[in-house]
């Protein structure tokens, strides 16, 4: 059979295959028109829209001229700022979190022990203070976001990066499932970019210490890049030491010019102390929660939590984190003809944790799996330029978990088994999208997903009968099927280079994890299998504009209708967070962006995000057990309901700022030396639905100095120089709260004051003092 024939035929079976496909026509056509929202990292650091690099080639394989781009690489109509690699080479970067505040939108909390954050886009996860939910996560294409939904950030070492995309707003119709607040999409530099090996350390306060190797090359049809580090830090809190261990790979092999393989690897091991999350009242008396050996000799201020009926501290009781995650994947592309590419992806994850830390111990095994075809087809669509995308996704987890109670004898030793998990968590999908080129001023977008999510599962919650001491078994099932479609539709206007106006509707869908089915609004193990699907409709309007040569703008505006948004809270001290639906609730906000190389050498960086959050269809049933010796039974139960509408959503900042100005020397003998000096602000925020608890905003100063220089007659051929300041003026500010649940008193039955929230322990870390790091990188 000839290999025209031979390969209409594949794309014949793939489009059968694939339902949605778009019936775009056969010839090439110019390229659509892609909408260059701002690059907060500066030119030569991709586009702002997540397109190509300036080479043209895409990320992670040697694709040839002419291969068809997809639409990650070129996102016409999203809402996206990338990061570049700038904001991170000349600065120690200890945590992707004070890179990513780069791009308006974004929202960093201090996680759960060494560089582990928890990132929020438009607020749609700020109130969680461990794992990263409401968005989807992609490294070089590959997802990190596992089929429940989850993300950390332990694995993410940003110094392995090029550049990372912040797609803002809901994303479910070119992502899927959770994507309700939008996606990040990191790059790992490639062979070609590396071209040798580098080795890189940093030293700053604390004991942090970071050693770091890169290696990198193309030869012939083979691109390997490698990046490993070790991290260590005792931590600026008392019992907050760690340890954290990442490998990075990214190989690609291109046996012929229409056929690439790409491999990725990731490994990354953490082992952690985790200090006690204090309240707002033991913040404010011992922020750093120091001198807290024992609940016996503890300090003014120190956080107890009460295990077995005993208080302990976090040090005490060997509050803990040992997990390790390993990600192993590949790809095959295939250039149909010059404009269609067909793509197929595997991937296994395996998240392992052990994490004795507050009045539980979590113990568990999660595998993974996820598979993705898709093609891409440039052409024309009705006689106009277009690019078709269409895409059939798997993914499934398999979770296998234990909760053991902690005792206070130290050494993070268990107590009796709580309860036991066993679910299987699995998406099928498939999505849709088609840019057309309506003019050479106007590109329209419109895309559809639909996927089917299913949770299958069991918690078995154990516990000792008081009266006659028999172990008692209480089973929870979960069989949920949820049916999820997410259509978008965007309109781009540009009438010529220097401005642009762009609209876009589009929604997004997050199903519930199978761990928030079986925690209860006591925060302990049991049935919370009722939990709906989280929806989100959202309306963004902005402009783009180059007003003078090196000034470049963004504005946009967004306002986003929640149906069953996911809200989690601490019942209490040292337990687990809860999660329940708000029937309906509306954010709205701006996010404004700005670069501006105002002078030679001279740069400056804004990224501010005003961001409202309140409930329209909320009411709380709040209940307690009120002593009431004058009844026969010594107790009543108490029932009371809290409307919560018009109240803000508890843990989202109302502003979010990053203003950054810095110079570097353009020529002479000094060329290469340069620094900045950047101010980070957050607005305060409430801690719990009624509104009565307010955690404060803060601002804080940076200062760096940085050199860079080649080295021509040197064993290497460059040196970075780099040392920073952090907190310059020593602020004491919150860097993470738990939002905390209302209670009603025991004694009257009345909601329970302020008073009552400040006092309650387990949302409070505190952010780092003033810090001192500076680096050395050498390239060979």
């Amino acid at each position: 059979m000839p290999a025209p024939l031979r390969r209409r035929r594949a794309a014949l079976c793939l489009l059968a295959a694939q339902p949605l496909a778009l019936p775009l026509a056969a010839q090439a056509a110019p390229e659509s028109v892609t909408l260059e929202e701002l690059s907060v990292a500066g030119e030569g650091r991709g586009n702002g829209s997540g397109g190509a690099p300036p080479n043209g080639k895409k990320f992670g394989v040697a694709a040839p001229p002419g291969a068809a781009a997809l639409p990650i690489e070129q996102p016409v109509g999203q809402i996206v700022t990338a990061v570049g690699r700038e904001a991170i080479a000349n600065r120690p970067a200890t945590s992707i979190g004070s890179v990513l505040l780069d791009s308006p939108g974004v929202t960093v909390r201090q996680g759960n022990g060494g560089r582990d954050v928890v990132i929020s886009i438009r607020g749609n996860n700020a109130r969680s203070t461990g794992v990263t939910r409401n968005m989807v996560v992609l490294e070089d294409g590959f997802p990190v976001t596992q089929a429940d939904g989850a993300s950390r950030f332990d694995l993410v070492d940003p110094r392995a990066y090029s550049r990372i995309d912040v797609f803002r707003g809901p994303q479910s119709a070119l992502f899927g499932n959770y994507a309700t607040g939008g996606a990040l999409a990191f790059r790992t530099r490639t062979g070609r970019e590396i071209n040798g090996y580098e080795y890189g350390i940093d030293v700053g306060s604390y004991g942090y210490l970071s050693n770091y190797f890169t290696v990198g090359g193309a030869s012939g049809p083979f691109e390997v890049s490698l990046f490993a580090s070790d991290v260590r830090g005792n931590g600026y809190q008392q019992h907050a030491s760690y340890d954290t261990q990442t490998v990075n790979l990214l190989a690609s092999y291109t046996p012929t010019p229409d056929n690439r393989f790409t491999l990725k690897v990731i490994n990354n091991e953490i082992d952690a102390n985790i200090p006690g999350r204090s309240s707002l009242r033991d913040f404010t008396l011992n922020p750093y929660q120091r001198r807290c050996d024992t609940a016996d000799t503890a300090a003014l201020g120190c956080a107890k939590f009460p295990l077995g009926g005993i208080p302990a501290t976090a040090a005490q009781a060997g509050f803990r984190r040992n997990d390790r995650r390993t990600i192993v994947a590949g790809r095959w592309e295939h250039d149909i003809d010059a404009q269609t590419t067909w793509r197929v992806q595997v991937g296994f994850d395996e998240r392992n944790y052990n994490q004795p830390f507050y009045t539980s111990s979590g113990r568990g095994s999660l595998p993974s799996y996820n598979v993705l075809t898709d093609l891409t087809r440039r052409g024309e669509f009705l006689g106009l330029p277009a690019i078709g995308y269409v895409a059939l996704s798997y993914s499934a987890v398999d979770v296998t978990a234990s909760t053991y109670n902690l005792t206070p004898f130290g050494g993070a030793r268990l107590g009796s088994l709580v309860a036991l998990q066993d679910a299987v968590q699995s998406n099928l999908g498939g999505r849709a999208r088609l840019e057309l080129e309506l003019s050479p001023e106007w590109t329209a977008v419109t895309g559809i997903s639909a996927e089917n999510s299913t949770i299958s599962g069991r918690n078995r919650s154990f516990s000792i009968d008081t009266l006659t001491g028999a172990l008692v078994t209480t089973p929870s099932f979960a069989d949920r099927r949820f049916l999820n479609v997410a259509p978008e539709l965007a309109l781009v206007y540009r009438p010529d280079p220097t401005w642009a106006l762009r609209g876009r509707v589009a929604t997004g869908y997050a199903t519930p994890s199978f761990s928030s089915l079986f925690i209860t609004s006591t925060g302990d193990p049991g049935n919370n299998t009722g939990l709906k699907t989280q929806e989100n409709l959202g309306f963004d309007l902005g402009a783009d504009w180059l007003p003078v040569e090196g000034l470049r703008l963004s504005l946009t505006g967004f306002y986003e209708f929640f149906r069953n948004e996911f809200v989690s809270q601490s019942p209490g001290a040292g337990l687990s967070n809860y999660t329940f639906n708000a029937p309906a609730s509306e954010h709205r906000g701006i996010e404004l962006a700005a670069t501006y190389a105002f002078a030679p050498g001279w740069n400056g960086v804004l990224a501010y995000t005003f961001d409202d959050q309140v409930y329209i269809d909320y009411v709380e049933q709040l209940s307690v057990r009120r002593v009431a010796p004058e009844l026969p039974a010594g107790f009543e139960n108490v029932t009371r309901p809290f409307n919560r509408a018009g109240n803000r959503i508890p843990g989202v900042p109302d502003h979010q700022l990053l203003a950054r100005l810095g110079y570097d020397v353009p020529t002479g003998p000094l060329a290469g030396l340069g620094g900045f000096a950047e101010v980070v602000a957050q607005g305060g925020y409430y801690a719990d639905n009624s509104n009565l608890l307010k955690v404060p905003g803060y601002a804080i100063v940076n200062l760096n100095l940085h050199y860079s220089a080649l080295l021509p007659d040197g064993y290497a051929k460059r040196i970075d120089l780099y040392g920073e300041v952090r907190n310059v003026l020593d602020t004491v500010y919150v860097a993470s709260a738990n939002p905390l649940a209302n209670t009603l008193n025991r004694d009257t039955g009345l909601l329970n004051g302020r008073g009552a929230l400040a006092s309650t322990v387990g949302s409070i870390y505190a952010g780092a003092p003033r810090t001192f790091v500076a680096g050395m990188k050498l390239s060979f």
